[in-house]
């Protein structure tokens, strides 16, 4: 049975405020996509799947990311599409999820997607690796009390000259842009969230910035 904070996060989420850099264009424009959001009960408590995809990836390439990506006609909407596309990236059982239900959608301009957030419970965990290599590098199962840890978080300067923004160092991965902006406000809904330091602020490494500037030439 799935916790009552991810029942609760589910119920709040349809009242959550989208940010407005982050709501989806009125006209209907961008292309429809979901990831999953996938909790489950570890050896350190309560964790969640993340991915680390390749570097040779053709968006967000290197970025640690919640599993994802676009829903086919054949879906028929964003849960579905969240789990095949977990399944083909992780190579978890589909059946071992519970769908919670679903968060707001948000939009990111840089791939122009529309983006579903479905929240899972792992009620019967399979075990997961980087099932897709040409588009996933590893697979992680990170513990909320290594995400909610203050020495694990900090903010990220870009070189744009854009505000700084939150991010986590994890697992031996920089968690950084839209995954950890979304893991941030559910991290403060669900009331795990630790006072930290938020003027611990460092650049975005230079390799990173790269891979970024390469989603760019090749948006």
């Amino acid at each position: 049975m799935a916790p009552g904070w991810l029942t609760d996060l589910a119920a709040k989420a349809g009242y959550a405020p989208v940010p407005k850099a982050m709501r989806p264009p009125a006209n209907g424009e961008g292309r429809r996509a979901a990831v999953l959001l996938l909790f489950g009960e570890g050896p350190q408590g309560p964790d969640i799947l993340l991915i680390q995809r390749s570097s040779r990836g053709r968006v967000h390439a290197g970025q640690p990311a919640f599993p994802g990506g676009g829903v086919d006609p054949e879906d028929g909407g964003p849960i579905a599409a969240a789990l095949r596309e977990a399944q083909e990236e992780t190579g978890l059982e589909p059946d071992g999820v519970q769908v919670i239900g679903t968060m707001p959608e948000l939009y990111l301009w840089r791939s122009d997607n529309r983006v579903t957030p479905v929240l899972g419970w792992w009620h019967t965990p399979s075990a997961v690796h980087a099932a897709s290599p040409d588009e996933v590098e590893s697979v992680e199962r990170v513990p909320v009390a290594e995400l909610v840890d203050p020495a694990n978080r900090l903010r990220l300067r870009h070189p744009a000259g854009v505000m700084p923004s939150v991010a986590f160092r994890v697992r031996g991965m920089l968690v950084w842009g839209f995954t950890a902006g979304v893991l941030d406000g559910v991290l403060a809904a669900t009331g795990f969230e630790q006072p930290w330091d938020r003027s611990r602020v460092e650049d975005l490494p230079p390799d990173v910035v790269a891979l970024a500037s390469r989603d760019r030439t090749r948006g």
